[in-house]
Parts: C-alpha cells; sequence; structure tokens
C-alpha cells in the first residue's frame, strides 16, 4: 500500500476551479511514510544489518536512521553505505527508521550525522559487499580474493562473469556476518556518490508537494485537536466555559489536559483542548473558550525589567569560570581601559512548519507521527507522561519542515498523545504559528559585559568578559540559575585570544520562560559579544580590525584550561576530557 498524498499543488488547482471535493492521501498505520515495496515480501529480503536489506529483485532498501529537515541527511548517509556496498543508487530505496535505541544515536542536530556515522555507515555498506563476494566466490567455487562487487553485481575479476546482488541473497543469507571493523573499507580513489554532486531523494517530492511533513499525515477516523495555553509559563486554568466553542459546528468535545510544572523538560505545555471533526472548526471554536488563568509564578515577567536586571548582574563579579594571570591587576595598570556591554533578546525558532504530531492508541500502545529530530527522546518522554514502556510506543519520524532545534523537544507529541489518550480517538494536534511564538522554547536573552585594558602601543594586556543568561539547564532543573558546561564551552570559556590577562565569569540569571537550543546555541551572544569587542578594540587602537584580530589570536599554543580554572565543558556538544584550547587558530583572514 502506498501513500497517494495529493500535491499543494494540485489543491490550489482544486480551489481555483471550484472543485467541490479534496482527497487526502491516508498513511496506513503501522508503516513508514516511506515504506517500500521490498518490505512487502521480507521471506525474500536478506538483512545483513539493521541498515542495509536486498531483495531477491535485486532492490537495496538502506535504513535512514537520522531526520530529514532539510540538509539533507536521508540521503547522505545513505549514500556512504550504498558507495561502501557498490549499488546501483538507482535500485536503492530509503526507509525511514523508527525511533528505537537499536539504531544507535539518532538525535539529529549539531551538524554531527556525518561526524558521527561516517565510518560507520560505510562499514555497514561494506559488510554486505563483503557478504555478496563471498557469496559468489562460494557460487562458482572461487576464492573470494579474486570476486569484486562492481555496480550492483558481483564480477569474477580473470573469467568476467557476473552475478547480480539479487541471485546471491539466498547464499549470502546462510554466511556468518563479519564484524563491522573487521571489513576493508574503500580507497577514496574508489567512491562513486561521496563526494560528488548528488540530488536528495526527497527533492522530486518536495517540489511537487507530494512529500509527507508531520503536518500532512492523516490516519482513518482522526480528529482535530487546537490547544489553549495560558500566556505564562507554569500557569494554569482557574476556571472555564466552553458552551461557545461547542456551538460551532463540527466542535465535538472540549477537554483540558494538566498543565505544565517545573521543571518543564519536553512536558506538554498543558490546557484546554477543542476537539473538531476538521481543523477549521477546533480553531473556531478555540477562539471562543473563555478561561480564567492563574497565571502563576512568571506574571510579571517583561523583557524591559529583565533586561536591567541581567546588565546589573553583569556589572557585578561572578562565578569565575576561567583565570589566566591576573586581568583585575592588569587593568589597573593599563594605558587604556575599554568597556562595553551587549544585549541580545530572546529568539524564536521560527520554523516554517509549526509543532504538530498525529496520535493514535491501540490497547495500551501508543503510535504516533511527527517531525521530530529526537525521535529516542520522544519516546522516552511519551513513555514517562503516559505511564506506559517504552517499547510500546512507535514514533514514526516525517520529514521536517525546519527544525533547528525546536523539533529537538517532544512537547508537542506529548500533548498529542495525551490528548488522544482522553479523546478516544486517533488526533491531529496542529499548533498555530501565533501558539510557536508565544510556546516555544527560547534561544537564551543575554547580557554581555566586557573589558579590556591596552598598553601604549594599543596591544590588549586584559580581557575581562562577563556572561548573564539564563541556561538551558533550567528547562530541566529549576534552581539551575548558572550556565551549564556544554554553554561554556561555546565561545566563551574557549575564546582562543592569546592575551596574557583573561578572566570569564558567569552571572546568575531566573529562567522565566522554557529555554532551548536553536542553531550554534550560546556561540551566538559569546560569538557576538567578543567579536564585536574585539572590533573595538582595534578601533580605539587605531588598527585594521583583520589584523588587530591576527594579533589576538597570537602564537599558536596550547592551553590547558583544567589549569586555568574551566571544571567541565563541552565543545560543540562533544565532551572534552583535558581542556584543550588552540590559540592563533585562524590561519589565514580574508579580507572581503
Amino acid at each position: 500500500m502506498r501513500i497517494d498524498n495529493i500535491s499543494r499543488r494540485g489543491v490550489l488547482k482544486g480551489i481555483a476551479g471550484l472543485s467541490g471535493l479534496v482527497l487526502s492521501g491516508y498513511l496506513t498505520p503501522g508503516r513508514s511514510a516511506f515504506w517500500t515495496e521490498a518490505q512487502a515480501a521480507a521471506d525474500t529480503v536478506w538483512e545483513p544489518n539493521l541498515f542495509v536489506s536486498i531483495a531477491e529483485d535485486g532492490t537495496v532498501t538502506i535504513v535512514a536512521h537520522r531526520s530529514e529537515m532539510g540538509q539533507g541527511a536521508r540521503t547522505s548517509l545513505p549514500m556512504l553505505v550504498a558507495d561502501e556496498l557498490e549499488a546501483d543508487w538507482n535500485r536503492v530505496k530509503i526507509t525511514q527508521a523508527t525511533g528505537d535505541p537499536k539504531y544507535g544515536s539518532q538525535n539529529t542536530d549539531g551538524s554531527r550525522s556525518i561526524r558521527r556515522h561516517y565510518i560507520s555507515m560505510r562499514q555497514m555498506g561494506a559488510v554486505a559487499r563483503h557478504m555478496l563476494e563471498a557469496a559468489a566466490a562460494k557460487e562458482w567455487g572461487v576464492d573470494a580474493s579474486e570476486c569484486e562487487a562492481r555496480n550492483h553485481e558481483v564480477v569474477h575479476k580473470s573469467s568476467g562473469k557476473k552475478i547480480g546482488f539479487g541471485d546471491l541473497v539466498k547464499t549470502a543469507s546462510a554466511l556468518p556476518v563479519p564484524k563491522p571493523e573487521d571489513v576493508t573499507l574503500k580507497d577514496p580513489k574508489q567512491f562513486r556518490y561521496i563526494g560528488k554532486d548528488m540530488q536528495i531523494v526527497d527533492m522530486d517530492d518536495i517540489t511537487h508537494g507530494r512529500a509527507i511533513y508531520g503536518i500532512d499525515v492523516v490516519v482513518p477516523g482522526m480528529k482535530y485537536v487546537s490547544l489553549e495555553r495560558c500566556p505564562v509559563l507554569f500557569g494554569k486554568p482557574k476556571s472555564y466555559d466552553a458552551s461557545a466553542a461547542l456551538a460551532v459546528p463540527g466542535v465535538e468535545k472540549v477537554v483540558e489536559i494538566p498543565s505544565i510544572t517545573p521543571p518543564a523538560a519536553f512536558k506538554a505545555w498543558g490546557g484546554i483542548a477543542v476537539v473538531a471533526n476538521n481543523t477549521w472548526a477546533a480553531q473556531e471554536g478555540r477562539k471562543k473558550l473563555k478561561i480564567d488563568w492563574d497565571p502563576g509564578p512568571n506574571a510579571s515577567y517583561n523583557t524591559p525589567g529583565y533586561k536591567t536586571a541581567l546588565i546589573e548582574t553583569s556589572h557585578q563579579t561572578g562565578h569565575v569560570m576561567r583565570k589566566e594571570g591576573d586581568a583585575n591587576k592588569a587593568l589597573e595598570g593599563a594605558a587604556r581601559v575599554i568597556e562595553a556591554d551587549y544585549y541580545i533578546p530572546h529568539a524564536s525558532h521560527a520554523q516554517m512548519e509549526p509543532p504538530c504530531a498525529v496520535a493514535q492508541f491501540d490497547g495500551d500502545k501508543l503510535e504516533i507521527w511527527g517531525p521530530t529530530q529526537r525521535p529516542q527522546a520522544a519516546r522516552k518522554a511519551l513513555a514517562g507522561a503516559l505511564g506506559i514502556p517504552e517499547e510500546n510506543i512507535t514514533v514514526h519520524i516525517t520529514l521536517l519542515g525546519g527544525g533547528f532545534g525546536r523539533k529537538s523537544k517532544a512537547d508537542f507529541m506529548v500533548e498529542a498523545a495525551l490528548l488522544a489518550r482522553e479523546v478516544g480517538a486517533p488526533v491531529k494536534l496542529t499548533w498555530t504559528r501565533e501558539d510557536d511564538m508565544r510556546h516555544g522554547y527560547y534561544h537564551s536573552v543575554s547580557a554581555q559585559y566586557m573589558k579590556a585594558g591596552l598598553d601604549d602601543n594599543g596591544k590588549t594586556t586584559s580581557w575581562l568578559h562577563r556572561t548573564v543568561f539564563p541556561s538551558i539547564g533550567a528547562t530541566f532543573n529549576a534552581e539551575t540559575k548558572k550556565a551549564i558546561g556544554v554553554e561554556m564551552g561555546m565561545g566563551f570559556v574557549d575564546v582562543p585570544f592569546d592575551i596574557p590577562n583573561i578572566l570569564l565569569e558567569n552571572g546568575e540569571a531566573e529562567a522565566h520562560v522554557r529555554i532551548g537550543w536553536v542553531r550554534s546555541v550560546a556561540n551566538i551572544y559569546h560569538a557576538f559579544a567578543s567579536s564585536s569587542f574585539a572590533d573595538e578594540l582595534a578601533h580605539a587602537a587605531g588598527k585594521d580590525p583583520v589584523e588587530y584580530l591576527l594579533e589576538l589570536l597570537g602564537q599558536p599554543r596550547i592551553l590547558d584550561l583544567a589549569a586555568v580554572g574551566v571544571e567541565k565543558y563541552w565543545n560543540y556538544g562533544d565532551p572534552v576530557d583535558k581542556y584543550p584550547i588552540q590559540t592563533g587558530r585562524l590561519s589565514h583572514v580574508v579580507k572581503v
């Protein structure tokens, strides 16, 4: 059974022609949106490992275990497998993995899909290639070294005999599977796809409106839900009147789901949900709800007052995160002292596709579809919220209409699941654009205080940087007021300037909204402040900004951050054990 999803262009044509009927394609429960024909006959398919299967008709199916949100992961990772396998790309089908620990990390963030899986994905293909070559050798009664996989066939090098992958399936399936680390990978000179110009596999469907995003998923008997949430984090309804909402044609019921409590984590925000037989009715009914809110502990939070508080804190001594030399003493003896404040407001992810999910229960088992960057984390959050085992939950990953870190949080999927259980039918929950802007996981607001001392020649002799912002850690531990390691290791403690006296401090800040990661995370405000300040120092010293930056970087040397007070940090999400940092690390600068 295939998905025949009417294209967006088709919808527009239908509207233009005053067509009275638009039929949506159904996504069959229990099957991924990227289910392939090769999976239809499991008894004819050989699976040498989790990521590769080959059918007797020669179809190669490769599992993509990371999420596709426009970066090409659903093409590039299978491409690594196919290249090592020597598969004909035109005979490769790609299927999307569900969220499951068996696939290793499925957390699609930090530009790490290729960095972390370049070798392992190649090994998956190489294992299958090795076994196909061994199977051909057995068929021909020759040594495996005489056989070589080439473009979906195995060739006997001396005689030129060939046999297709599909014809080797039965023989290969009876052979022992070698360890991935024991197989030989290709020489890069032999690459057919890696490093080559390849079109992403979803391009045709995306450009013609056939691609299945979270917002496109439909299952039989599905209800549509729109959820009114308290405007303030940790607020809750005191009372509500749903009579006007229930009078809207198409509205079937109004239900309440529990309001969020600290810590926020990936919990459902909660609120009053309007359930209807179409999206328009659900959203219209929601507008007519009359709710008396208890705004809770964050009622007084406002931007101007919080900005003032952050800046004031940044002007006070904070927790020392790195100390090299004596910056305060050097500042006292400096020929000239330069100070600057930088303020960076909250930022919303504002991805094109707002959060959305479809949830369906069958007894005590949940099946859910959604645009998630972290399906395993979603599965865990769902299990915790519903009180059922993770094994009872199937998370299907659709294409993501943008992610940027927002869709690594599973709160919207938890909302859909709770509502499906409450309603007793499959539900589709779609956030509006307004919901997305009001109730997201915001990139942190911050105040950055900079102070530097210059000598008579304009050379920087001391550098003081204080960073103050509500931490991502507060989303998972409401008592957190200091920055956590991953935030410190993003453009702050690892500043690469070769300055003799450096003092880096972190001031405390309380979170009043859900703080989440956005692309580059803390690098955004740390790099903005330090780079802007370096430019200001160049201006004060009367020097060219590029030349001054090179002067700040100095000569290459490796610093042991542990020796200068850095307790623990992460570099781009990866743990750093010995905390080294290299100065002078820009090999060249191009003037524009």
